[in-house]
């Protein structure tokens, strides 16, 4: 990794000088900036250079939309009485939503250069970041070590059909797994471990070879089941629903597919900064939430529909329909497309931002590779397929802190753009004295957190007060629109913004 130069900032101006011999630029930062703030993995990404095209944000989505947990969600509403059409409204409504939040979003990511944990700093202040960040990267890492684990059982079904003997091995029970669920799973947890360890280009390269694998194997399996169905599908359940109550259920569904990537939302200029140009965000956005969105419909309709047909049941994700398969190579090839596809949502879900999290907790002892490796582990340690099997834990510890995520995104955006209006002095993010912009109190904006409190519970009230099941699943939208009205009544309006370029203190967009 190339070293930063040094720089002396006077007021907003920067002077740049060259670096001491030897300067590693995780050990010393660009002088007047701190070293609690500052290393080359939060550092703003320089503009030249940049590698993330319109194709590397459009795979993060082929890829992710197609995740087996998307599956489940989707065909759940077949099984809740919506049909073919209703089902891709639902989405369509869900895709246009997030299409708006993701642009709005990646934005931002591209004007600064910056990661999720540093971005918070503008709105939450150098030292209050650290909230949003770690109830972002907190449920992450779960969710990390969880998809790792529902792969490793992919990965069982495909090691038993190529070798039967093994499944001997899958018998016994050490800390909740078997033999071969142990094996399965850690070889999966390092293969992840190698990849982060290259850092974000590793991980787009990884992305744009899965996208394309993922797409031709769902439309494949899709196409199969189509066949299997005698060429028709059942576009419903007998149970469907008619009147208000379907219409209440589609913008549910739609809430709910907003809320589901409410984690996205808040961390995708994780991503985004590094794109190349904001028209390639417009343009990644659009063809990979709308249009990639209206395809996976389309393939849900077709895999609930075709099993609904064949023998009245309602599968629950694609891996049912996998198993099923009569052809032990074409069941071991679907099998390798699905761990490809969860290690490819793993990586850019639910791995980027613990990193990034960790890393800004601790800039002078970890790197991106360092945060990876212990996220890795915590997701490891945590032996998460006894969290996967709690219904209490996925419920409300889980779901408790993604509670907070709407109202984190609320506040944040209404920050950026409406108070501030995108006006951001980028050093003066890594500054750590009472002078600097986003020093607040005590590095702490209290108006943000005045903002995030109520909002954050009116939200987990509404997700799980049982009175407000009828609003439960526009509980992120109620949490993320309060927080930025809250924040918007009681924000300092007084302060002169600055618009301060990062570029000088910026780093290659590589790790």
């Amino acid at each position: 990794m190339n070293a930063v130069p040094e720089a002396t900032v006077v007021d907003n101006a920067v002077d740049l000088h060259p670096p001491a011999a030897g300067g590693t630029g995780h050990d010393r930062p660009p002088a007047g900036l701190s070293p609690r703030l500052y290393n080359q993995d939060l550092a703003p990404t320089q503009q030249q250079g940049r590698r993330w095209t319109a194709y590397s944000i459009f795979t993060l989505w082929a890829n992710d939309v197609h995740s087996l947990g998307n599956y489940a969600f989707a065909i759940g509403l077949f099984a809740l009485g919506l049909g073919g059409w209703q089902i891709l409204l639902a989405l369509g409504v869900g895709a246009v939503l997030l299409f708006l939040l993701l642009s709005l979003s990646g934005y931002m990511g591209f004007k600064t250069g910056v990661p999720f944990p540093v971005m918070s700093r503008i709105a939450f202040g150098i030292h209050g970041a650290q909230i949003a960040a770690l109830a972002r990267g907190g449920v992450a890492i779960a969710w990390f070590g969880i998809q790792t684990y529902l792969a490793s059982v992919v990965f069982r079904v495909m090691i038993t059909a190529l070798v039967p003997a093994l499944a001997d091995l899958d018998t016994n029970n050490i800390l909740g797994l078997s033999t071969l669920g142990w094996f399965s799973f850690v070889l999966l947890w390092i293969v992840q471990v190698i990849i982060v360890s290259y850092g974000m280009e590793m991980i787009r390269k990884y992305e744009a070879f899965a996208g394309p694998i993922i797409l031709a194997t769902m439309a494949a399996i899709a196409i199969w089941m189509f066949m299997q169905a005698g060429a028709s599908i059942a576009w419903s359940t007998n149970n469907s629903l008619t009147g208000m109550h379907m219409w209440l259920t589609i913008l549910g569904g739609g809430a709910l597919w907003v809320s589901i990537y409410g984690t996205f939302v808040l961390n995708f200029c994780d991503f985004t900064r590094s794109s190349k140009t904001r028209k390639s965000i417009i343009r990644g956005n659009f063809w990979g939430i709308p249009i990639n969105m209206l395809v996976f419909g389309a393939i849900v309709v077709v895999l609930a529909g075709a099993q609904f047909k064949i023998n009245g049941t309602i599968i629950e994700s694609p891996s049912d329909i996998v198993q099923t398969i009569p052809n032990t190579l074409l069941l071991v090839l679907a099998c390798l497309a699905l761990l490809v596809l969860t290690i490819a949502v793993n990586l850019m879900a639910n791995f980027v931002a613990p990193i990034y999290a960790l890393t800004n907790l601790f800039p002078r002892r970890l790197n991106f590779r360092r945060a990876g490796i212990v996220s890795a582990v915590i997701g490891l340690v945590i032996l998460p397929w006894n969290l996967y099997n709690n219904p209490l834990v996925i419920v409300y510890f889980l779901g408790g802190l993604g509670a907070l995520l709407g109202p984190l995104f609320g506040v944040i955006m209404a920050d950026y753009w409406l108070i501030r209006r995108t006006k951001v002095n980028v050093p003066d993010l890594y500054r750590d004295r009472p002078s600097a912009t986003y020093y607040y109190k005590s590095g702490v904006n209290p108006r943000a957190i005045a903002a995030l409190v109520p909002a954050a519970i009116i939200a987990i009230v509404i997700a799980f007060v049982p009175a407000f099941e009828a609003a439960s699943s526009f509980s992120w939208f109620f949490g993320a629109g309060i927080a930025a009205a809250v924040y918007c009544l009681i924000a300092d309006r007084k302060q002169h913004f600055q618009d301060v370029s990062g570029e000088p203190i910026a780093v290659p967009s590589a790790h």
